[in-house]
């Protein structure tokens, strides 16, 4: 795809991966409909690019507000570029979420994503060349222990990603499943930064994801794994489980302490 043509809905615009993917769209030429829910994260992005860069306020988990978001795609002449990069996350043993609080992730991090490409799915089918992005995870191929409803809901996404793929193979609509590894933005919590911490785990800098699924985007790819030794995990995974269930076992008296205690850990600077 050609990037300095791209017509883009962009969810999750004013966090950190989804700020950064914009502000790099934007200096490639691309025209951004930024949504989220609030503006004041975008507004320096959008002083800086004040002919590229629209936004729209969304709560992408209420159905009449998708239809707002697809009044503002037309409004801009259609878009060829869904990119769903809205998420939450949760560091905690199942046990010790209320089912609100799962409701609410999985209402987010699937169901929004879902509705949204099927609600825009017709625009993207009238251009000639168009994309759907899904912002996964490596926690969507490796399930991992105080993640549990967040690991599942990006193992549904990614699912969903596989088989819309194989739906559209007869269009000119393809599919980028994306799946970063840990990224340092305020998602984290201050237990999940101690963890990352404690394992030593390498955190990106949002600005570098963005700029490797912007690549991605412009090579037409179909998947992105971001991170080494994270996509060798996810491979290890699909072949020797009990390999990584082993591993991580040994993870779990740390995950189990920093889960419970979580306003007693600081992460280092």
């Amino acid at each position: 795809m050609q990037l300095h043509e791209a017509r883009v809905v962009l969810t999750g615009a004013s966090g950190g991966i989804g700020q950064a993917i914009a502000g790099a769209l934007c200096a490639a030429g691309a025209r951004v409909l930024a949504v989220s829910r609030h503006q004041h994260e975008l507004q320096p992005l959008m002083a800086q690019y004040p002919q590229q860069l629209n936004w729209v306020a969304a709560d992408l988990t209420i159905p009449g507000d998708r239809r707002k978001v697809l009044a503002a795609a037309q409004a801009i002449g259609g878009i060829n570029l869904l990119i769903n990069a809205a998420g939450v996350n949760h560091f905690a043993l199942l046990e010790q979420l209320d089912d609100s609080d799962i409701e609410a992730l999985l209402a987010l991090n699937i169901s929004a994503p879902i509705c949204l490409t099927k609600v825009l799915l017709p625009l993207l089918k009238e251009a000639d060349n168009a994309m759907v992005v899904n912002v996964g995870s490596t926690y969507g191929s490796i399930g991992y222990p105080g993640y549990a409803s967040y690991c599942a809901s990006k193992f549904a996404l990614r699912g969903f990603s596989e088989a819309l793929r194989r739906e559209l193979a007869d269009t000119r609509v393809g599919v980028l499943y994306v799946a970063p590894r840990a990224t340092r933005t305020s998602m984290n919590s201050v237990a999940a930064q101690a963890l990352n911490n404690a394992l030593k785990a390498t955190v990106d800098d949002p600005h570098a994801v963005a700029s490797a699924v912007i690549q991605a985007i412009a090579g037409d790819r179909r998947d992105l794994y971001l991170g080494w030794p994270e996509r060798f995990f996810v491979r290890l995974n699909s072949l020797l489980p009990h390999v990584v269930d082993r591993g991580l076992r040994k993870q779990l008296p740390l995950v189990r302490h920093l889960s419970q205690n979580p306003d007693k850990e600081h992460s280092k600077p």
